[in-house]
């Protein structure tokens, strides 16, 4: 077919139309090529810093397990084990491991106790115990109260509400509504959905709180207690403040106390309760372990929680991602 002259500048638009569109469609192409192949890479490097992560507990078992055998009657910060990040060079990458005693925080399902049926009810020591942890922490007093209350009917296996605390009906109002958990937290995370915890408010906690899977009262070991931990010491006895309680870490053994009643006994800590003194531990059982791994330009962050109670020591809990 011959084209007429007056139609050759018509052929020749379709045709450069023509590449055009193929142009486009070629570049579409490529790009979905592109973000597949930077999917299936992360995906790999994904999958295998997860194997490192759990190469990384497999070590932590092991060194838990050397730091125990050390000394069997207590748990010191010799040896540098804790918040100390150690680098183990990888394959395209780095992987960094940090160990640290897991039982120095509020536990936060220590607000009830088990009723020997299979639930569990509110326990006022530990209530109280929150409350005076969040008024150290410059949390005002009726909002302690409120909170403390409130995370106990959270958590407790029954549906009644304590006087100032907060059941089922007080989130039946929310923009979405909601319902207790009635069970043990998992996370310190679940705070922010209990009645009266503002955002400011969770963050001034968070440092030093934890979720353990018992409901026993914070194992605080006073021989890995650090410095910046000082308030958990001064929440076990009322009549301690944080400045003094910072003042005994401080000057704490560098081989540790040898026991609680050395501690105990020191004129700082002088009329401290019963209470708290069967509290604090000498040995730690439960590790926090966190894993980052950069590998092959994705980043991986593992948290675990392992149980040194246990022979040998294992693994209980296993999470990924920035704790929030």
């Amino acid at each position: 077919m011959r084209i007429k002259p007056h139609e050759e500048g018509a052929a020749l638009l379709s045709v450069l139309l023509l590449v055009a569109i193929m142009a486009v469609l070629c570049a579409a192409t490529l790009e979905k090529l592109k973000i597949s192949t930077k999917l299936a890479t992360n995906g790999a490097a994904i999958d295998q810093a997860r194997s490192y992560g759990m190469a990384a507990e497999t070590i932590a078992l092991y060194r838990i397990g050397d730091l125990l055998q050390r000394d069997s009657t207590k748990t010191t910060l010799q040896g540098n084990w804790a918040g100390q990040p150690t680098e183990f060079p990888i394959d395209k990458g780095i992987a960094t491991a940090q160990l640290d005693d897991g039982g120095n925080c509020f536990n936060l399902n220590s607000v009830v106790i088990d009723d020997g049926q299979g639930g569990t009810i509110v326990r006022p020591g530990g209530v109280a115990q929150f409350e005076r942890l969040m008024i150290l922490l410059d949390v005002p007093s009726n909002e302690a109260r409120g909170i403390a209350l409130a995370t106990a009917d959270w958590i407790d296996s029954d549906g009644i509400p304590q006087p100032g605390g907060a059941e089922d009906a007080a989130y039946a109002n929310a923009p979405t509504p909601y319902r207790t958990a009635n069970t043990l937290m998992i996370d310190p995370s679940e705070l922010r959905a209990v009645a009266g915890v503002r955002t400011d408010v969770y963050t001034r906690l968070r440092p030093f709180l934890c979720a353990l899977p018992v409901t026993d009262l914070s194992p605080i070991n006073v021989n890995t207690l650090g410095p910046n931990q000082a308030v958990l010491l001064a929440m076990l006895a009322p009549g301690i403040d944080v400045a003094r309680a910072q003042r005994v870490i401080d000057d704490r053994p560098v081989t540790g106390w040898e026991n609680t009643a050395r501690f105990w006994g020191q004129p700082a800590l002088a009329g401290a309760p019963v209470e708290a003194q069967e509290q604090t531990r000498m040995k730690t059982r439960w590790f926090n372990l966190k894993v980052m791994i950069e590998l092959a330009g994705a980043e991986f962050e593992q948290h675990a929680l392992i149980d040194a109670a246990l022979k040998p020591a294992k693994l209980v809990r296993r999470s990924y991602g920035e704790p929030s």
